[in-house]
């Protein structure tokens, strides 16, 4: 019954399988696996190098065909326009499995090979033209820049000093004295003109300074466009500059300085009507250019259109592809019998299944040879496999990232389901809030289908996979918010409270009316002086009792790991003398919390004892009770009786277990066995053992002898005995006090949402007028972004975080062994996630 429905009770029954696959139906028979995605292959060439294995040649080939995937990918997201890329789910499959699929194989890398060569062209061409065009660009800005000087220069040639006798004066003197014969003599300076990045301007300018002692005259103007570089995208901004200078040697020391900073120089003729003539022909040239580019760009974007169409169908295949030859590069080749030998882990109830892929990888082939799979009998630790579905997947999650549960041991996932977004809501609870996370997780579980296929980013996709866990923390806020009577810090008043307001003395006093309000705490509380001091008495109380009641229960899972192990001793020496030391000291106090909330204190002649100072007494100074603050007849007795249990406790978990594991240390030896570690050991078989190696299992022996676990002598049971006891009598107390912060949070959550509200829209509400409606918008889409930012998404992280500590420490330390490994098997639907 069990092994036919499963259950997150416990992992599933695994089963260990041989396979014998033939050569010519291997790659067909691991796809078909794939697809089923239940089969975990163990790697039979553990001292192989991976560059030496059998099909490393076609592992490699599909790499390259990746890699063309990644470039076309790469060429996509660099287009300024978004270009479509078809999702898989709308593209049309590949075959590749059958006769056809060496073919098909050949087709898709010459295909990818082709879509590279071409696109490689492009934007060598592209890139080409684009360094041309701003060439040409950067040539036309110099010649207009230096025609605007040179016009300039012409209409204040007296401005000039004519001396070219005395080489080391100044090119330029602003002198009035020699504007008389300036405007005969026709100035010719020999210049340096070109383009240089903006930021390297005020070097450049220094160094030519230093460099000639001031003999030139530089000029410069900004470039308005920016310069885009075509392959990285970086914009570099730019001055034309023009240097006059007279001798050769001074103008060669220019330009090796500016070429040494990037600078571009471009010839331009001193002549105004060969600048013209050249302005001309540079324009006439960028304009064809920049045609030119333009179809270049427009035939690019259509090759990378044609590649979106197709490039999803591309990447899944060779993905999958790549997988299927990293696994067969796993199994072993059978020489004589010409087969391909694996060994994995698979479900047991998937066995049948298993059978019918491998009969339709050989029909899809096109062959006769069926591949053989038979289970072996072992006793190596199988992999943990729970199988969970889009609900549960998410708590399993939350159990799986404390550590892997050991092999078909108790699952805690299971009632995690239930009791993390209780304990959740305990911190959290809050109607509106509630409400707020409980329509965001249907909103997301809407649109599920639509979202599973988008890349929806790295936080958004971390709730999308949490939707459910989401949707049940709402659910239980929900719960826990009308116990709190809480709605945005607000209370409702669905039924009459059991509290009358009287006026006595000039004060309002809350007098009992014989009702009780049916569920949740009466709103009367609410307006109280010691509306807080009760609440918080309350939450406090609460969280100690649902603490001591899943540490409780979070225990009790320990017997059905004992019984399923077959570890009578520990029900004995473990199990049953941690609950009764866990009961005796906190069970009691949960059950005085009870006793004192169910008592009227009104009709007592006694007052209500503070259970905090009864508990320490009680371990203090046991069997002394004040009259005064007695909670029950009997009481001095009962406590006497538990403090005894739990002082019993310790040394029956600390020596029980030690003892008993000796005593049968000593039988053993006592009939004559010693530990294989012995030099003259012999080795013990039962005839059970021996039928078993007669019939073919020796494998079995070989397998035990490896997986054996490890040994430990005596000193090494006591000293774990003695750390195991120790931690679990302190983790008692700590744990206990740990769920306190259920009250903490609960207490905080409250508080910081009724400062919110009165600090918003509590002064807004009674204004009167447009005004007023104005203003209660503005505020009230203020405290409602504050509610959601706040209270619902960095308060919520606070007490999931919170409920997941209490569920990995405090809960699991008290069962959870964690010591499994997790199954993997070949999936090809998760062949993404591990990309």
């Amino acid at each position: 019954m069990g092994d036919d429905y499963p259950s997150m009770f416990r992992s599933e029954p695994m089963s260990s399988v041989e396979l014998y696959i033939p050569r010519e139906v291997a790659h067909d028979t691991v796809t078909e696996l794939g697809e089923l995605g239940n089969v975990q292959f163990n790697d039979l060439n553990p001292n192989v190098n991976p560059f030496q294995r059998s099909f490393v040649g076609e592992i490699r080939r599909f790499e390259d065909m990746a890699r063309r995937t990644r470039f076309f990918i790469s060429q996509i997201e660099k287009e300024k326009d978004p270009i479509h890329i078809r999702p898989l789910s709308d593209s049309a499959p590949l075959i590749t499995v059958g006769p056809r699929a060496a073919r098909t194989i050949d087709e898709l890398d010459e295909v990818l090979g082709e879509h590279e060569a071409r696109l490689l062209q492009m934007n060598e061409s592209y890139k080409t033209l684009s360094e041309r065009t701003k060439e040409l660009i950067e040539a036309r800005y110099v010649l207009r820049e230096t025609a605007v000087f040179f016009d300039k220069a012409e209409t204040q040639q007296g401005e000039v000093r004519s001396s070219f006798d005395e080489s080391s004066a100044p090119l330029l003197q602003y002198d009035d004295r020699e504007t008389q014969h300036s405007s005969t003599l026709q100035l010719e300076l020999e210049f340096v003109a070109g383009t240089i990045e903006r930021s390297h301007i005020p070097t450049l300018e220094r160094v030519l300074w230093r460099l000639l002692r001031g003999n030139l005259y530089m000029n410069h103007t900004d470039i308005a466009e920016p310069f885009v570089d075509p392959v990285t995208g970086v914009e570099t901004r730019k001055n034309v500059f023009i240097i006059f200078a007279h001798g050769e040697s001074i103008l060669a020391k220019i330009r090796k300085v500016a070429e040494s900073m990037g600078a571009t120089l471009y010839p331009i003729d001193a002549n105004a009507d060969r600048r013209a003539d050249s302005l001309r022909e540079v324009t006439t040239r960028l304009e064809d250019l920049q045609t030119v580019l333009y179809h270049t760009g427009l035939t690019r974007r259509s090759e990378l259109m044609i590649i979106g169409e197709n490039l999803s169908r591309w990447q899944d295949v060779v993905c999958k592809e790549k997988a299927i030859y990293e696994t067969m590069n796993l199994f072993n080749y059978d020489v004589r019998r010409k087969t391909l030998v694996a060994k994995g882990w698979c479900p047991t109830r998937d066995l049948v299944i298993i059978q019918a892929a491998l009969r339709r990888a050989t029909e899809e082939s096109g062959t006769n040879v069926v591949p053989i799979l038979h289970e072996l009998p072992t006793n190596k630790t199988p992999p943990t496999f729970v199988r969970t579905n889009k609900f549960t997947e998410g708590f399993q999650a939350i159990m799986d990232s404390y550590g892997t549960a050991t092999y078909q041991e108790v699952n805690p996932g299971l009632f995690a389901i239930i009791t993390f977004p209780f304990l959740f809501a305990v911190m959290f609870g809050d109607i509106g809030h509630g409400l707020i996370i409980l329509f965001a997780a249907l909103y997301m579980i809407a649109n599920e289908r639509k979202w599973a296929r988008t890349n929806l980013g790295e936080i958004t996709a971390m709730f999308f996979s949490g939707r459910y866990i989401i949707l049940l923390m709402g659910l239980f806020s929900l719960y826990t918010g009308l116990i709190y009577n809480d709605i945005f810090s607000l209370t409702l008043h669905l039924w009459r409270s059991g509290w009358d307001l009287v006026n006595m003395n000039g004060m309002e006093v809350g007098v009992p009316t014989g009702r009780v309000y049916p569920f949740g705490l009466d709103p009367a509380w609410r307006t109280a002086d010691n509306g807080l001091v009760f609440s918080n008495s309350y939450k406090m109380k609460m969280s100690i009792v649902l603490g001591v009641t899943h540490m409780t229960f979070a225990l009790c899972l320990q017997l059905p790991n004992h019984i399923k192990f077959k570890r009578p001793l520990d029900i004995y020496t473990n199990f049953i003398p941690q609950m009764i030391f866990l009961q005796s000291i906190f069970g009691y106090l949960v059950v005085c919390i009870i006793y004192k909330w169910s008592i009227d204190w009104t009709t007592r002649t006694t007052e209500p004892p503070s259970l905090l100072n009864m508990l320490i007494a009680m371990l203090l100074s046991p069997g002394k009770v004040d009259p005064a603050t007695q909670l029950y007849p009997g009481q001095g007795f009962v406590q006497v009786v538990l403090v005894l249990l739990a002082v019993v406790c310790v040394p029956w978990m600390l020596c029980a277990k030690p003892y008993f594991e000796w005593k049968e240390m000593q039988k053993i030896q006592g009939q004559g066995y010693v530990g294989l570690d012995h030099h003259d050991a012999l080795r013990h078989s039962t005839d059970e053992a021996l039928e078993n190696e007669e019939g073919g299992n020796g494998q079995v022996a070989i397998e035990q002898m490896e997986e054996e676990h490890e040994q430990h002598d005596f000193g090494d049971v006591v000293v774990h005995q003695v750390i195991h006891t120790i931690e679990y009598c302190l983790g008692c107390i700590s744990h206990t006090a740990s769920y306190l912060r259920l009250w903490a949070l609960s207490l905080a959550h409250a508080q910081l949402s009724e400062v919110l509200w009165s600090m918003t829209l509590e002064g807004f509400l009674g204004m009167p007028g447009i005004t007023g409606i104005i203003a209660l918008a503005l505020v009230g889409s203020l405290w409602f972004g504050a509610t959601v930012f706040i209270l619902c998404i960095m308060e919520g992280l606070s007490a999931f975080l919170h409920a997941l500590r209490l569920h990995w420490v405090e809960a699991n330390s008290k069962h959870y062994g964690g010591e499994g490994y997790p199954f993997m098997p070949l999936n090809f639907a998760k062949l993404d996630e591990k990309e």
